[in-house]
């Protein structure tokens, strides 16, 4: 099968989050305009302080640009799917980009499946392109495999997935209040809650240069939080409960552990006012992947 570019625009779009990293933004923006699929892109400027907005005005005047009056975290990227007008819609990061005929081929196994919704790609890091240990789990997930695309995943990654633009509406894009942090985990519940399938295509590939603006620390403490709220919004009580337990004990000390839970109490009646029961298929799902990692763990 060939395509030709305007083939590829009516497919599928690309929208990127950024925060003051206007550099590395740039540096993503031309691997991507480079790209032999000539796909619109959207950048949402999570109210960077660095001039973001203006530079891209004036060297990228091709591309969208969505500016948020504050940083809205992980949420930025609804702003971001708000103006996409193709069925099928790629995230990356300001330092993450999409290797070539990736984008293609994520459309062409997205028509082609329609009960998939999600594609997880291949990450590879750095200059020298390692593979990225993420990807490693995901191929070792013990649920079944798509044939000729790869395992079904119960996640998926933010920066580095082409989903079904319906599917992301459906679903409510990004809670806000996760801010940045392991928020897939919500949307990839109500995605597969909703019938919708999550797969690993090592096929498909993203670059990643990590950047190095970022505090780790906090990232750590938000994780860990956004896991214990996102388990008391779909799980049944035992088994949010133990989700709750686990996030806490992999926190490096009792300070942080302490901390982690009063931050997630103080957001108690947002998740209540929001908490819904997954189906027991899905809670099927999501338990045998976790037995899967406690037994690798192990």
């Amino acid at each position: 099968m060939t395509h030709d570019a305007s083939e590829d625009e009516l497919r599928v779009s690309v929208v990127v989050l950024t925060h003051n990293r206007c550099d590395e933004l740039c540096r993503t923006l031309d691997r991507l305009q480079a790209l032999p699929e000539r796909v619109p892109l959207i950048v949402v400027d999570n109210a960077s302080t660095d001039h973001t907005a203006e530079r891209l005005a004036a060297l990228y005047p091709g591309i969208t640009i969505v500016r948020s009056e504050r940083n809205l975290g992980a949420a930025g990227r609804n702003l971001g799917v708000e103006r996409v007008r193709t069925p099928y819609v790629a995230f990356c990061d300001d330092d993450t980009w999409w290797a070539a005929g990736s984008l293609r081929k994520a459309a062409d196994l997205l028509d082609a499946w329609p009960e998939i919704d999600i594609l997880n790609a291949r990450i590879v890091v750095g200059p020298e392109a390692r593979l990225d240990p993420a990807c490693a789990a995901m191929a070792d997930s013990p649920l079944e495999h798509m044939p000729g695309i790869g395992p079904l995943l119960t996640g998926f990654m933010a920066g580095a997935n082409v989903m079904r633009t319906r599917a992301y509406r459906e679903a409510g894009g990004y809670w806000p209040p996760f801010f940045i942090g392991g928020e897939e985990a919500l949307l990839a519940m109500d995605v597969l809650d909703a019938g919708g399938r999550i797969v690993y295509a090592p096929e498909l590939q993203v670059h990643h240069w990590p950047s190095l603006a970022r505090d780790s620390g906090l990232r750590r403490k938000l994780i860990a939080r956004n896991a214990i709220w996102t388990a008391w919004l779909r799980l049944p009580w035992p088994m949010a409960l133990r989700r709750t337990t686990i996030s806490l004990r992999d926190a490096s000390h009792g300070g942080m552990r302490t901390s982690i839970l009063l931050d997630a109490l103080k957001g108690w009646n947002s998740v209540r006012e929001r908490r819904r029961i997954l189906k027991p298929s899905t809670r099927a799902l999501l338990k045998r992947v976790w037995r899967h990692e406690t037994a690798q763990a192990e």
